[in-house]
């Protein structure tokens, strides 16, 4: 077995602006930091000239700095550094089978920021890329909370399904917005095995803080499953729908309930749990005999976490339009392309699970009695 230590790293470090504004002149060019502030959130193509110009500027005195290789100025200047540094202890050729990834704001300075430390990464033989979950910025609630929506499936799909066990995951939050550090901290729990921090003050050494063994209690929200599963679908619930379901799982939009950042994060670490388990009642679905018999026979967790999915993306559809299943038809309905059988089958209905499995069934007065499911030609042969 690899020595803990030798082990691979997958360094996740977030991205501020520090870097830029540690670069202005303080007693000649004052006004910068005001036009930068009043510019935070916007993206590269609707910035005014005049501050495109500022930011070019900052940008080209700080790649300038980082090539001076003092090593106690480039730390000084760039709190994303001082973290890799730190992690690295001052030596960054002992990274160079180590993966890095930037989280930057979806904004014109995070960008430039996270570019220059890439950049100098990357002179430095080390593996760079940077992510930016769309439109996140602190612009206002919305915008930062679908960021860090996506933030979150990133970690989940992309970085634990490929790295975690073979890699040891460090997220490096030295740099980054308090907002953004803040939920970086408590995904840590989840996402990383270890969290790196500097406290402010000079000659601060790294701390590096191990995940915590936390992990959630399936039974605490399995009642709730089925809302979960649509509201994780699109689903917009009344609160009489999910009467008693914890508070920080959902919030309230307009009257109705929708999933909140951490109930989108909790479902996401229960859901293959429930939809391959037994079957969900979901309203406006009725799973015939023949049906129940398809589902038990597919063994594999992932045919019925597709199916079930699929199955509540359906009921959500079929809420909207009141039964009518013509909302099903067509590209705008989630990939299901529900569609008739024609000839001698012509009575029955199909729509799609994934590229090769489908389920058969009749819509009869805003009901769709699910027939069969399985394989494409299995399922098309004998509707």
């Amino acid at each position: 077995m690899m020595n803990e230590q030798n082990r691979a790293k997958v360094i996740i470090s977030t991205v501020g602006t520090s870097l830029l504004t540690n670069q202005i002149n303080r007693e000649t060019e004052r006004d910068w930091f005001k036009q930068l502030s009043n510019h935070a959130n916007l993206t590269w193509d609707n910035l005014p000239n005049s501050v495109k110009e500022i930011i070019e500027e900052l940008k080209f005195r700080a790649s300038e700095q980082l090539k001076q290789n003092n090593l106690k100025k480039i730390r000084q200047a760039s709190a994303e550094l001082n973290g890799v540094f730190g992690i690295y202890d001052n030596d960054l050729t002992t990274g160079k089978v180590d993966l890095h990834y930037l989280i930057a704001t979806d904004t014109a300075q995070g960008q430039a920021t996270a570019e220059i430390v890439q950049a100098f990464l990357l002179q430095r033989g080390l593996s760079v890329n940077i992510y930016t979950p769309s439109g996140l910025s602190t612009a206002n609630t919305s915008a930062f909370s679908e960021g860090i929506d996506q933030l979150i499936v990133w970690l989940r799909e992309e970085i634990v399904k490929n790295y975690r066990g073979g890699y040891k995951i460090y997220f490096n939050l030295v740099g980054g917005f308090k907002s953004l550090q803040g939920y970086l901290n408590t995904l840590a729990m989840f996402y990383a095995d270890a969290i790196a921090y500097i406290f402010e003050g000079e000659n601060s050494e790294l701390i590096t803080i191990p995940r915590l063994p936390i992990s959630i209690d399936h039974s605490v929200i399995e009642i709730y499953k089925v809302p979960l599963a649509l509201m994780s679908n699109g689903a917009e619930l009344s609160v009489s729908e999910v009467g008693g379901i914890p508070e920080s799982l959902v919030y309230a939009v307009d009257g109705v309930l929708i999933l909140s950042t951490w109930g989108k994060l909790f479902w996401g670490e229960c859901k293959d749990e429930f939809l391959s388990g037994d079957l969900l009642e979901f309203k406006g679905l009725v799973y015939l005999d023949s049906f129940l018999q398809d589902y038990k026979k597919a063994k594999n967790p992932l045919q019925r976490i597709q199916l079930q999915n699929t199955l509540a993306k359906v009921c959500c559809f079929l809420e909207k339009s009141g039964g009518d299943t013509a909302i099903l038809r067509g590209n705008n309905a989630g990939g299901i392309l529900y569609d008739s059988y024609t000839g001698k089958y012509s009575q029955y209905d199909h729509f799609r699970v994934s590229l090769n499995w489908r389920v058969s069934c009749v819509a009869k007065e805003g009901v769709l009695y699910l027939r069969h499911f399985g394989e494409h030609d299995d399922v098309n042969n004998n509707p």
